[in-house]
C-alpha cells in the first residue's frame, strides 16, 4: 500500500530519541564507581568498572542505546518515502543513504579526536577553547542552511568548516604524541553509520512486504549463530575481512560485527510504519470522551512495564518477571482490542508488535548466558524492542491522546535534533561548564556520590535547554 508523508511529525517519535539522547548523556556524568551497580552498565560494575561479560543482566543505562537505535529505525519511513515523494528515484534515494553512512561517519571519527579529554586532559583550558572551536566547524558542516542562505554561500560556508576541521586533524599532537588516527571513533556514532546504510537499504526493498522484512531478520539470526562458530565460513568471512582492515584502515569504518544491531533497527522501522499510516489516516480524531478510563491507565502500564522488566533482569528473578508480565499484558490487551478510531487501532498495532518482541526476548533470556547488552545477546535485543515500543505508545498517550506535549517538550526539541545534543555533551557543554567554573562550584556542593548524580542532571538539564533554544528557533543539524 502506498504512503504518503503527512507535514505533522511524530512528536512521540522525537520524545524517544530525545529521551535516549539525554540518558545517553546523563548516564556519561554518573559519578564513577561509587553508586550501586544498577546506575551503571552491568558488565562494568563498580567499583573498578572491570568488563566482565559472564554477568547477566540489563540496567537503565543498557536501554539508552537501543532505544536510540530503534527510533533511528522508526525515522526510515518518514525519511525515505518523504524523498520519494518529492521526487528522488531509487538510484538517488540509494546515493542519499551512502551520503549519509558517510557523513555519520566521518561525525563518529572527528567527534572523538575533538573531545577536550581527547585533545589533553592536563591543559583544560586550552583543550576546552580547542573543542568549542572544533565545535564551531562541525557546526558549520551539519547545520541546515535556511532557503534565505544562498546556495553558494552555503558551499563556501560547509568548505570552511570542513578545512577547519581538517586542518585541527593534520596538525593536533595529543598528549600521548599519537595524532590523527582513523581507528580512533565514537563507536556509538559509527554503529549508527553502518546500520543506518544497510536498515534503509533493507525498508526500501521490504516496504510493501513486512514478512520479508521479518526474513531479513531471519537472515541476520542465521549469519549471527554461524559466525559464533569457530571455522564456519561465515566465521572465516568475517576475519579475513578484519585481517584487512587491519592493513587498510578505512574498512575499519564498516564493521559486519555492527549489523547485530539490525535485530533493533528493523523492528523499529515497523513502528514508524504503524506511526505512519495512522498519521495519513483520514480519522485523526482521537474520541477522548469513550476512552477516558481506558487510555491513561494503560499509558501508566506501559511506563511501568520498563520499570519492572528492569527490576527483574537486575535481580534475576526472570521465571517470575516473565510470568507477570505475560499476565498483565494479556490483560492489558483485553483493556484496548476494541478499536473505534484510527488511533485506537494505532495504539494496538503498537502494542501487538511490543508484547510479541518483549515476550520472544523474555523466553530467549536463558540463551547465551543471560540478557546482556556486552557482549549483546538475542534476548537484549528482543526485550529491548519491546520496552521501545511500550515507551513510544506512553508518549503516544501523552501527547496525541492527553494533548500535552508541553509535558514532553524538552525531550520533543532534543529528539529533532540529535547530532547537536550528542556533539553539545562533550564539545559545548563540557567546556562552558569548565570555562566558567560551572563544573568546579556544582562539584563543590555537590560532593557525595548521590548529589553528584543531581550534579550530572543539572548539567544534562542546561544541554537539553540549550538545544531546545536552537531547535525552537529552527537550528538543526542534519547528516
Amino acid at each position: 500500500m502506498e504512503q504518503k508523508v503527512t507535514e505533522k511529525r511524530a512528536l512521540a517519535l522525537d520524545a524517544l530519541r530525545g529521551f535516549a539522547i539525554l540518558t545517553m548523556i546523563l548516564s556519561g556524568r554518573v559519578p564513577f564507581g561509587v553508586l550501586p551497580g544498577w546506575m551503571y552498565h552491568v558488565q562494568v560494575p563498580p567499583p573498578l568498572h572491570k568488563f566482565d561479560p559472564s554477568i547477566p543482566g540489563i540496567s537503565w543505562v543498557d536501554l539508552v542505546f537501543p532505544f536510540f537505535l530503534f527510533s533511528m529505525g522508526a525515522a526510515f519511513p518518514f525519511a525515505l518515502t518523504r524523498r520519494r515523494e518529492a521526487g528522488d528515484s531509487k538510484l538517488k534515494l540509494t546515493g542519499f543513504m551512502f551520503r549519509r553512512g558517510l557523513l555519520l561517519a566521518f561525525f563518529a571519527v572527528v567527534i572523538q579526536h575533538i573531545r577536550p579529554h581527547t585533545i589533553d586532559p592536563s591543559l583544560p583550558i586550552s583543550a576546552n577553547l580547542l573543542a568549542l572551536l572544533t565545535f564551531g566547524f562541525l557546526f558549520l558542516i551539519f547545520y541546515r542552511y535556511p532557503k534565505s542562505i544562498k546556495r553558494n554561500y552555503q558551499i563556501i560556508l560547509k568548505g570552511v568548516g570542513y578545512i577547519g576541521i581538517i586542518m585541527f586533524l593534520y596538525i593536533i599532537s595529543y598528549s600521548d604524541g599519537s595524532g590523527f588516527s582513523i581507528k580512533r571513533f565514537d563507536i556509538i556514532i559509527l554503529v549508527l553509520s553502518n546500520v543506518a546504510v544497510v536498515g534503509s537499504a533493507i525498508w526500501l526493498i521490504t516496504e510493501k512486504n513486512i514478512m520479508l522484512r521479518i526474513g531479513f531478520i531471519a537472515i541476520c539470526l542465521a549469519i549471527r549463530l554461524s559466525n559464533s562458530v569457530d571455522g564456519s565460513w561465515i566465521n572465516e568471512i568475517n576475519k579475513a575481512y578484519t585481517q584487512v582492515a587491519s592493513g587498510f584502515h578505512p574498512l575499519y569504518l564498516f564493521n559486519f560485527n555492527f549489523l547485530k544491531y539490525l535485530f533493533i533497527v528493523l523492528p523499529g522501522t515497523i513502528a514508524g510504519e504503524i506511526i505512519l499510516q495512522w498519521m495519513n489516516s483520514t480519522d485523526e480524531t482521537v474520541k477522548t470522551h469513550d476512552n477516558s478510563k481506558k487510555y491513561i491507565p494503560f499509558a501508566i502500564l506501559m511506563f511501568a512495564m520498563i520499570l519492572l522488566l528492569l527490576a527483574g533482569m537486575y535481580t534475576r528473578m526472570v521465571m517470575l518477571t516473565t510470568i507477570i508480565s505475560a499476565i498483565a499484558l494479556s490483560l492489558a490487551y483485553l483493556s484496548v482490542r476494541k478499536t473505534d478510531d484510527s488511533f485506537s487501532k494505532m495504539v494496538l498495532s503498537l502494542f501487538q508488535w511490543g508484547f510479541f518482541w518483549l515476550m520472544l526476548g523474555l523466553l530467549a533470556e536463558p540463551f547465551e548466558g543471560g540478557i546482556k547488552k556486552d557482549v549483546s545477546t538475542m534476548s537484549y535485543y528482543f526485550v529491548t524492542n519491546g520496552l521501545a515500543m511500550f515507551m513510544l505508545i506512553g508518549f503516544s498517550i501523552i501527547i496525541d491522546y492527553l494533548r500535552k506535549a508541553k509535558w514532553v517538550q524538552l525531550l520533543i526539541d532534543n529528539g529533532q535534533n540529535p547530532m547537536l545534543a550528542y556533539a553539545g555533551g562533550t564539545n559545548l557543554l563540557t567546556p562552558i561548564a569548565t570555562l566558567l567554573y560551572i563544573e568546579y562550584f556544582l562539584g563543590q556542593m555537590l560532593a557525595t556520590p548521590w548529589l553528584g548524580v543531581l550534579k550530572g542532571i543539572i548539567l544534562t538539564t542546561l544541554l537539553a535547554l540549550a538545544v531546545s533554544f536552537f531547535t525552537k528557533r529552527k537550528i538543526f543539524w542534519r547528516s
